[in-house]
C-alpha cells in the first residue's frame, strides 16, 4: 500500500469515485463495483480497475466477496468534496441567482477547480450554512457532518403530518416539478390517502391535495412536523 507521502495527486476522477462511494455507503455496508458503475455511468471493468488503484492508494478497503468501503483517508476526501459541492450550490443560489434545479451540474464542474480559500470565503459569506438548497447537510470545515435520519414520504402513514427536509434527487426536471408543486424543504404536508402495493399517495399542502407517485415520494425525506 502506498504511504500518504507517496500517494499520487488526486484527479477529478478519483474525487468523483470517492464521493460516489460515500453516497452509496450511507448504510455502512460495503459497496459493490456494479453499484459504483451504475451511479457513475461507467463500465464494470473500468470501475474494477479504479477500485484496485484506490485500494493500493489506501483510500478504499476491499471486503472479499462483498465490495469496498472507504478508509479514513478516503472518507476525508469524500467529505471535503461534499463540502465543496454543497457550498458551491448554496452560493450559486444565494448570491448568483441560480435556481435549485440548475446548480448541480455547475457545482460538479467547479468543485474540482476552486481553492480552499475561495470555499471558506463562500462559507463565510453564506453564514456557514448547515444545509444546501436541496436540504443536504454541508460538512463543516473540520469534516464533521450531520448524519440525520429522515423518513421517505412514501413510508409515512395516512393521517400524519410531516415536514419535508431533504430532496434526494439532482434531476433538473424533477426539481422543477417539485418546486412548481410546492414540495420543497420546509414544506409541511399531510398524507391523506395511500394506495397499496407501492401505489401513489395523496398529500395535502396548504389545503390543496395532490397525488405523488411512489418513486418520487421516496425522494422526499421528511421528519414529523413537531420535530424542529
Amino acid at each position: 500500500m502506498m504511504t500518504q507521502s507517496a500517494r499520487e495527486p488526486l484527479t477529478r476522477s478519483v474525487e468523483d469515485y470517492l464521493k460516489g462511494i460515500y453516497r452509496l455507503s450511507s448504510t455502512g455496508l460495503p459497496v459493490s463495483t456494479s453499484d459504483i458503475a451504475e451511479l457513475l455511468e461507467l463500465s464494470a471493468p473500468s470501475v474494477s480497475g479504479m477500485v484496485r488503484r484506490l485500494s493500493d492508494q489506501g483510500l478504499l478497503e476491499h471486503v472479499p466477496y462483498r465490495g469496498v468501503l472507504l478508509t479514513a483517508a478516503g472518507r476525508r476526501v469524500a467529505i471535503r468534496m461534499l463540502r465543496r459541492h454543497r457550498l458551491i450550490e448554496a452560493y450559486l443560489v444565494g448570491f448568483l441567482g441560480y435556481s435549485w434545479d440548475t446548480v448541480h451540474d455547475e457545482a460538479e464542474r467547479l468543485e474540482h477547480a476552486v481553492s480552499e480559500v475561495l470555499i471558506e470565503r463562500m462559507a463565510a459569506a453564506l453564514g456557514n450554512p448547515r444545509f444546501d438548497p436541496h436540504g443536504d447537510p454541508i460538512p463543516d470545515s473540520d469534516g464533521m457532518i450531520d448524519e440525520l435520519v429522515y423518513t421517505p414520504l412514501a413510508e409515512i402513514p395516512g393521517g400524519e403530518t410531516v415536514e419535508i427536509r431533504r430532496v434526494d434527487t439532482s434531476q433538473a426536471e424533477r426539481l422543477r416539478y417539485l418546486e412548481t408543486s410546492g414540495l420543497i424543504p420546509g414544506t409541511r404536508v399531510t398524507v391523506t390517502r395511500r394506495q397499496p402495493f407501492r401505489g401513489p399517495i395523496t398529500v395535502s399542502t396548504g389545503g390543496q391535495e395532490q397525488v405523488i407517485g411512489h418513486e418520487l415520494a421516496l425522494q422526499l425525506l421528511c421528519v414529523r412536523s413537531e420535530v424542529r
